[in-house]
């Protein structure tokens, strides 16, 4: 039993020794900063030996000075991690923004008005943070913290796992608070929303509505966090319990940020879409899709990036590491990124809308879709070409569909034996024809006798259809065929096709192979007559 007895003295003393070799040591910034947090520790507090750390003041504003930067630590829940800080005497911050000097930035990015700094050998807290942690402390501590200090009783100091009780007390107001919070903004918001809708009203439909009413909540919810943000330091927790509540209120802001972005994206889309869609143009429609998949991907990934500086990730690294790893990528696939700046030429020079039809490399059809690789094209036949961007952007395209007219040429072939006074009569009843025709250009065509051909007397018929539809076009050359048929009938002309005629001057009971023309100037002009009133009818 006394052997027992002597080992925890022995163990004790042990202890007591450890904590009294625990000196003040200025020596390098792990020894400073070593020495301010380890004696402001609850198990080893001696708050003289931890104003040490702070020059060029008194005994009496150094300790205040010291217990402040302690606090404003602990308030915005930035701990320390030991194994970062320089142990070297010399130290030398490569990174200042102003010049390489002997001085240590403890959180450059979050506090940087805390640092260190050489002195005569030495490393103190910088005269800066001197004059500046007492402004620093009431911006972190909000009004009424002091108060609260000292109105709490002793009974409400009472911990119950790790927390003191008027903390729970604390815990449940700020819950109850930001209920009625959000909800007093989310009214609020969805108000204002409802005015934006209205100011957006010559673009609004439902898919635009529903995506306003989202933004409510979010954006409530985002206030309510931020500002539980800046009073979370009045409840006083320790800085774990501080720096686990703030990461988790910093993560959920921005999950909402880049939930509401997205949102956001989506409403310029459908105004985007809106607008598109009352323009002639339908590729800018194709654009839109693009467009949405390209800025969400920018907004998830700059939210990440923002989600890895919380955890102290250096995102300069990571977009460091992720160019030279996307050079690496674009090296290995250069058919891709080909493609991708084709398809950004396409959107730019505009050389066909989708609907056009297009020939051009060996395909001929209607453009369905521009993607961010290929553009598919459908054929006659309904099959679909899928053709790479950047080949799409080099080859010489014939756009069909930028036609002001479609053109229809064609030569009608009339027999040999046919009189001139009825070939005259045929080619002004075509070309009367076309002039009332309500889907021909009248203002440029030409119905003319332009030669002789092997088999046939031939009449060029050279005309333009008003309406770029192909199905409008072919039942506008029906028309056109079939009264230029019934003016032949009617005329008596008669079609040639190829063939040879013998001709037997005297050959015992055979007749002539000459037709039966009528060539009576009034029949004829009755005949246009009636051709040209049945036309109009």
């Amino acid at each position: 039993m006394k052997r027992i007895v002597l080992f925890f003295l022995l163990i004790s003393a042990s202890l007591i020794a450890q904590n009294d070799e625990v000196k003040v040591d200025l020596s390098s910034p792990y020894k400073t900063i070593f020495t301010h947090l380890h004696f402001l520790q609850a198990e080893s507090y001696n708050e003289q030996k931890a104003a040490a750390t702070i020059n060029g003041e008194s005994l009496e504003k150094s300790i205040q000075i010291a217990i402040k930067i302690k606090q404003v630590l602990d308030g915005k829940g930035l701990k320390v991690n030991m194994k970062n800080l320089p142990t070297n005497p010399k130290y030398k911050d490569t990174i200042s923004e102003v010049e390489i000097r002997s001085q240590y930035v403890l959180f450059p990015k979050q506090l940087p008005e805390v640092y260190l700094e050489r002195v005569n050998g030495k490393w103190y807290y910088s005269q800066d943070t001197n004059e500046q942690i007492f402004s620093i402390y009431k911006q972190v501590f909000p009004a009424g913290t002091e108060f609260i200090k000292k109105i709490i009783p002793n009974v409400g100091h009472k911990v119950f796992l790790t927390i003191e009780l008027w903390q729970y007390v604390g815990i449940f107001i700020f819950i109850l608070l930001g209920v009625l919070l959000f909800w007093l903004l989310n009214k609020t918001i969805f108000f204002v929303l409802k005015r934006l809708e209205n100011f957006f009203m010559r673009f609004s439909h439902d898919s635009l509505n529903k995506t306003l009413d989202k933004l409510s909540r979010p954006a409530a919810l985002l206030i309510v966090f931020y500002l539980i943000e800046v009073y979370i330091p009045v409840l006083q927790f320790n800085i774990d319990i501080n720096s686990f509540l703030i990461k988790g209120l910093e993560i959920g802001q921005i999950v909402l940020w880049i939930y509401v972005f997205l949102e956001i994206v989506s409403v310029l889309i459908e105004v985007y879409v809106s607008y598109t869609s009352r323009t002639d143009s339908k590729l800018d429609d194709q654009l839109a899709p693009i467009l949405s998949r390209l800025l969400k991907v920018l907004v998830v990934f700059l939210g990440v990036l923002k989600m890895l500086t919380i955890f102290g990730v250096n995102t300069t690294t990571v977009i460091a590491g992720a160019s030279i790893g996307g050079l690496a990528v674009a090296l290995a696939s250069q058919d891709t990124v080909k493609n991708l700046i084709g398809t950004f030429m396409i959107f730019l020079d505009k050389p066909f809308q989708i609907g056009d039809w297009i020939e051009g490399g060996g395909v001929e059809g209607t453009v369905e879709e521009v993607g961010f690789r290929s553009t598919r094209i459908r054929a006659v036949d309904t099959s679909i070409f899928t053709i790479p961007n950047s080949k799409l952007s080099e080859i010489v395209i014939n756009n069909k569909g930028l036609r002001q007219y479609r053109r229809y040429q064609t030569k009608l072939g009339i027999r040999y034996d046919t009189p001139p006074e009825l070939i005259e009569a045929f080619v002004v009843g075509v070309r009367r024809i076309i002039e009332l025709h309500p889907e021909t250009l009248t203002k440029s065509y030409n119905v003319e006798f332009v030669g002789f051909g092997d088999s046939a007397l031939e009449v060029l018929v050279n005309t333009y259809f008003v309406s770029l539809e192909w199905g409008v076009e072919q039942s506008s050359k029906h028309r056109l065929h079939m009264t230029i048929l019934t003016l032949a009938a009617e005329l008596g002309v008669d079609f040639a096709f190829p063939s040879q005629t013998v001709m037997i001057e005297q050959f015992p009971e055979k007749s002539n192979a000459n037709g039966k023309y009528e060539t009576n100037q009034e029949k004829i002009n009755e005949i246009l007559k009636n051709i040209e009133n049945g036309f109009r009818d």
